[in-house]
């Protein structure tokens, strides 16, 4: 089975000056991851030719592990000493340490991928991280949604990868459910998958970024604004937050269409169905979180303390957010058929 899933390309029709801008922007998104010390080995072993598509699934030895070629660049990997099984990745020599530079910056945390070893050959860096038990975009699939506990209890995880990596000057930017994976078979623990994709800031406090990156259904409205040349990184990313809780709750994306166009516009004016279903303390954090003004939204520190990520606890110590958790108005909006790759 693939350990990477691509998404479909967007399929785009001309119909314009403003049609041709909306494509310009979906080719600009990326449609689609103590200190730090992995064990380098120097060693120059006998690097396999890239496998071609008939030969994907063969089985490579590089030193003391046997690679199976999965897709793309990654393999499953089997340590042939201890029996371990790990997930390995290939990059170019000489880009590897820029690639891998967002896992030293945000040091050990228990819901981020953490780099176990590195083996270094004449033109390609083979990097092992541990093994997983599925992306969380797939459980989501299979059980259509999921109830509030269970949703809180892995909702919490996430934004506690989120809230290390922003405090670490690094903005994930392509954030979403497959980003994700679990960490154990019981499917109660997560952690953050990729940092390949992420952005290490320059000066931890300014968080602009010009660049347009991520996932359609998960981009923020600033993002899709002509008008204005930068954005806040960590607001993006809350955003892509609130868009991933919707989706675990809902069972289907907040904002959603097969045209890039509508999808955008959806987005752009920020119309979504809250289903009455939810509790009153989970509407609040997603109004708080989807709203349209950057400057407005939850910080990841701040949905942290959110009362529904802290049910049942008896402790006084919120955070105090201004009015932040006030209601937002919600635009009510009929909710289209699903997109053609998700919960069909």
């Amino acid at each position: 089975m693939s350990l990477i899933r691509q998404r479909p390309r967007l399929q785009i029709r001309s119909h314009g000056p403003k049609q041709r801008k909306t494509e310009q922007l979906v080719k600009d998104l990326t449609l689609t991851g103590g200190c730090l010390t992995p064990e380098i080995q120097l060693t120059k072993p006998q690097f396999p030719a890239k496998p071609k598509a008939e030969n994907q699934g063969k089985v490579y030895k590089i030193g003391r592990f046997l690679l199976e070629h999965t897709e793309g660049e990654t393999y499953k990997a089997c340590d042939c000493t201890t029996g371990e099984e790990k997930i390995c990745k290939e990059f170019q020599i000489h880009k590897y340490r820029e690639s891998l530079s967002a896992y030293w910056l945000v040091d050990a945390h228990e819901n981020i991928s953490s780099i176990s070893e590195i083996i270094l050959g004449e033109t390609k860096a083979y990097v092992f991280f541990d093994c997983h038990y599925g992306d969380l975009h797939s459980y989501v699939r299979q059980k259509k949604k999921l109830k509030e506990d269970e949703a809180a209890n892995l909702f919490r995880q996430i934004v506690a990868a989120v809230k290390h990596c922003h405090d670490s000057g690094v903005i994930l930017r392509d954030l979403k459910l497959r980003k994700f994976v679990f960490k154990n078979k019981e499917r109660t623990e997560l952690r953050l998958d990729s940092l390949e994709d992420a952005c290490i800031l320059e000066q931890e406090d300014d968080d602009r970024l010009s660049d347009k990156h991520g996932c359609p259904a998960y981009v923020s409205p600033e993002i899709l604004n002509h008008n204005t040349p930068t954005y806040s990184g960590r607001a993006a990313d809350i955003w892509s937050l609130g868009v991933m809780l919707y989706t675990i709750l809902v069972g289907r994306y907040p904002f959603h269409d097969a045209e890039p166009t509508i999808l955008f516009s959806k987005i752009r004016r920020g119309q979504y169905l809250l289903p009455p279903s939810l509790s009153s303390k989970v509407k609040c954090l997603l109004k708080s979180v989807l709203r349209q003004e950057p400057d407005l939204r939850l910080s990841a520190e701040e949905c942290l303390s959110h009362p529904w990520l802290n049910q049942g606890s008896r402790s006084n110590g919120f955070v105090t957010i201004s009015n932040k958790f006030n209601d937002q108005t919600v635009p009510e909006v009929v909710l289209d058929t699903f997109e053609h790759d998700f919960f069909t």
